[in-house]
Order: structure tokens, then C-alpha cells, then sequence
């Protein structure tokens, strides 16, 4: 396929103190690989983690797209051959309280926040000869937020769900294909045909198009809306959670002081 000029390159900063220079350490790629589909390849090296600053500059590529260029399909990939994203930088995400449609074509690994950013798309096509996608939050101790599991209970089955979640099963792509973790394997090429086929450019210029996904994901965008209460409603499940578990021991105490039993808790 001919090289084209891009549309627009976005520099990802690196994160330094206030009054410091900023240093681009990534970039995002935006060129039109075919009419009005639009390619956005990112590049953040080593392994296209989310940071604040990766994410904000994702937002400006999607706003650039939707607000200055004719309506259509964006497919997003990962210029590193080996991950499309291996997930959040977990211990700087934890104290961003900000953190984040179209195609995901999927080159590499997509492992926790980068297997949600590919569930984020209507359609998800993924290189079947490497890479593996999994939600390994269980493996490095992080909770699942609503925000975070919205995604998976809507457009996944229970079963498949339940697998990810609690043994952080990884799928090879014919197995992610297999489960309706996807919706095709291939490369830039074949994601092409399913936009073609799926006439995907045609039906973006409809009125209502956004609006219907945006009813399809009526529950998505409900837990998206309101995670800016997560600290608030986090704290208020801890507080609860011990609650409960005060009683319960409680309960076990009465129950050993009635049989004469010293109790050990």
C-alpha cells in the first residue's frame, strides 16, 4: 500500500515539573487510508502505557478528527509491533482522577486498560499471529471500577467475562475471535475489507448514527458519566464493606460465646 501524507501528527509530551520543557516522547499518526477512513497510529515507547499525557493527546487526535475532517471511520493501531497498549501506568493512574469511536485494529498485546481502550470501539480486528488480549487487573491487585467493567458486561457474555475477570485469562486472537472478543483477525488490509464491506463510511454519515450507539451504550456511557464520583462512591463501598464485616464477626462471636466456645477472633 502507497505511503500517504498524514492528516495531522500529535506529539505525546513526557511528564516534567511545572516550568520545565516538555519533550515529546510519542506521537500520534493520523493519515486517511482510505476515503474517509481515517488511520490513527500511536507510538509511545516501550509499550503504549496510558498516562495522562498519552490520553490527552488521544482525546485532541479524536476531536481533531471529529471536529475537521468529513465524517467517517477511525481505526485506530499501535506503531510498536508488539503491543497495541499494554494497559495503565497503574501507579500514576491511581492518582489521576481523569482518566478516559470507531475501529481497534489490534497489532500486539492489549493487556488491562489496552484491551478496555479496544472495547471502547464498535468493531475490534486483530493480527492473528501474535499478541494476546486479557484483563489482568486481579494480577497486580487493582479493582475493577464500573467505568472499567461496563464495557466488558455489555458487549460480552457472562462466561467470557467471568473468565477474564477472575482468572485473568489471556486469548490468543482465534480464541478472542472464538468468544465474541472480537469481530475479525487480520492486518491493516483486511481491516480495510470489513469497512468496506460493513459499509461503515456510508453508515457514519447518517443523522442518527450517534445516537444510536449512544442508546446501544446507554449503560457505558451512564458509568462513564459518572466516574467523577468514583473517589466518593469507593469510599462509601470501604465504609460499608466494613460495616458488614463487623457484623458478620460479631455474628460469629455470639454464635461461639451460645456453644461455650472461647472465641479467637
Amino acid at each position: 500500500m502507497a505511503q500517504t501524507q498524514p492528516l495531522f501528527v500529535l506529539q505525546v509530551p513526557t511528564a516534567v515539573n511545572p516550568g520545565a520543557q516538555q519533550k515529546p516522547i510519542g506521537s500520534f499518526i493520523c493519515t486517511e487510508a482510505a476515503p474517509q477512513v481515517y488511520l490513527l497510529a500511536f507510538s509511545d515507547a516501550p509499550d503504549n502505557r496510558l498516562t495522562p499525557s498519552f490520553n490527552a493527546t488521544f482525546l485532541l487526535a479524536l476531536d481533531i478528527i471529529e471536529h475537521r475532517l468529513p465524517k467517517g471511520v477511525v481505526i485506530t493501531t499501535s506503531s510498536i509491533t508488539k503491543f497495541y497498549s499494554n494497559g495503565l501506568d497503574y501507579e500514576n493512574a491511581v492518582k489521576d482522577p481523569n482518566f478516559f469511536t470507531g475501529m481497534a485494529l489490534i497489532n500486539g498485546h492489549a493487556f488491562a486498560g489496552g484491551l478496555m481502550t479496544a472495547m471502547m470501539h464498535d468493531y475490534r480486528i486483530m493480527n492473528p499471529h501474535k499478541g494476546f488480549v486479557c484483563l489482568n487487573e486481579l494480577d497486580f491487585g487493582a479493582p475493577l471500577q464500573p467505568a472499567m467493567a461496563s464495557v466488558f458486561r455489555v458487549k460480552l457474555n457472562l462466561s467470557t467475562f467471568r473468565n477474564m475477570v477472575l482468572e485473568s485469562r489471556r486469548y490468543p486472537a482465534l480464541e478472542a475471535l472464538k468468544e465474541g472478543i472480537l469481530d475479525g483477525v487480520g492486518g491493516l488490509e483486511e481491516t480495510l475489507a470489513f469497512v468496506h464491506e460493513m459499509k461503515l463510511a456510508q453508515k457514519a454519515q447518517g443523522k442518527s448514527y450517534g445516537l444510536i450507539k449512544e442508546e446501544m451504550n446507554r449503560e457505558i456511557v451512564k458509568d462513564l458519566d459518572e466516574a467523577t464520583n468514583a473517589v466518593q462512591v469507593t469510599a462509601a463501598k470501604d465504609l460499608d464493606r466494613s460495616r458488614r464485616d463487623l457484623e458478620a464477626k460479631k455474628r460469629v462471636e455470639d454464635y461461639q460465646n451460645g456453644l461455650g466456645i472461647r472465641s479467637k477472633l
